[in-house]
């Protein structure tokens, strides 16, 4: 397999509302519709519909839940032999999306915090020595950082997506290639909140991670685009002023749901990398991905083949 991706699989029980609740009010919604989800699902699903050979490595409960997204990962061309079951219920995602495309989700890991080290170690032979291996934390962080080291030392180009944030060690981000963050989740990584003097410029935390130690990084900005910065040394560490920020534009497009738009853009990056890809051309392809998929309802269910993808880019062009 070219992209293996370690991570979550939920299912998501979306509601469309006109808007957030405020405390302890209470709104009537739309239908309720479950659909696939889970960050590495969808990240999984979106490189396999980019025309990746693969595999997902995770769990889900054994139950009707999990039956459903082992069944859609299979639709969407993904290779589950890495999917087990656990005696635990089946990650869930509780969405609320309101008609701005906007969204607030609440998940409940469930099976997803069953996923330890052993778990990944008995899966192995799936994800060590792919040429991509996917990451992100709705696992276990010791699971999702342990497979990073291992991959890594067996060859593997690591993608980690620290999502939810959380603050990543220099000794993990080395092992990143890139690192691909949003705004909050780039502070977070640093170990930095609101307050931080570079909160809001963007290029200079971007130069901050890798001189924090990441081999590259991609910053996600929404609306904006991404930034993208590679080590020139290759190996972190580096000197920030020497390190070159390329700002990547979003294709303008009208957002209907955003759910599971920036695991497309993960999944979509990863498919590229292991197609030889440059890091920016990866990026300029999977911000397209990720503008088809926020004009469509749904995470994975969003998520455009290669065909459609290159003809949206060739009508922007």
């Amino acid at each position: 397999m070219q992209v293996v991706v370690v991570g979550s699989a939920n299912a998501d029980l979306v509601v469309e509302v006109p808007r957030r609740p405020g405390a302890g009010e209470t709104l009537l919604g739309g239908e309720l519709s479950t659909l696939p989800g889970g960050k590495g699902a969808n990240q999984a699903a979106a490189a396999a519909r980019c025309g990746a050979a693969t595999g997902f490595v995770g769990s889900v409960g054994d139950d009707g839940n999990g039956a459903f997204l082992r069944e859609r990962l299979v639709a969407a061309g993904v290779d589950v032999s890495g999917l087990v079951s656990v005696d635990a219920a089946t990650g869930t995602a509780i969405i609320l999306l309101t008609p701005d495309g906007e969204n607030s989700i609440v998940v409940s890991p469930g099976a997803n915090h069953a996923f330890d080290a052993a778990a990944a170690g008995r899966a192995a032979d799936v994800w060590r020595g792919a040429p991509v291996v996917v990451l992100s934390l709705e696992i276990p962080h010791a699971t999702a950082f342990l497979v990073a080291r291992e991959a890594r030392e067996a060859g593997s180009r690591v993608v980690l997506n620290a999502a939810p944030a959380a603050r990543i060690a220099p000794e993990v981000l080395r092992l990143c290639d890139p690192l691909i963050v949003n705004e909050h989740e780039a502070l977070e990584a640093l170990g930095a909140d609101g307050s931080d003097p570079d909160a809001d410029d963007y290029p200079r935390l971007v130069r901050r991670l890798i001189a924090a130690g990441a081999r590259s990084v991609v910053v996600t900005l929404g609306a904006e685009g991404a930034l993208v910065a590679e080590s020139g040394a290759g190996n972190g560490l580096g000197d920030e002023a020497a390190v070159v920020v390329e700002a990547v534009p979003a294709y303008r497009v009208t957002a209907l749901d955003t759910t599971g738009a920036g695991d497309a853009f993960v999944g979509a990056t990863a498919a590229e990398l292991a197609r030889g890809a440059s890091l920016g051309d990866a990026v300029r392809f999977a911000t397209a991905v990720s503008a088809v998929a926020v004009q469509r309802v749904g995470a994975q269910a969003s998520y455009a083949d290669r065909a459609e993808i290159d003809a949206f880019i060739a009508e922007r062009a």
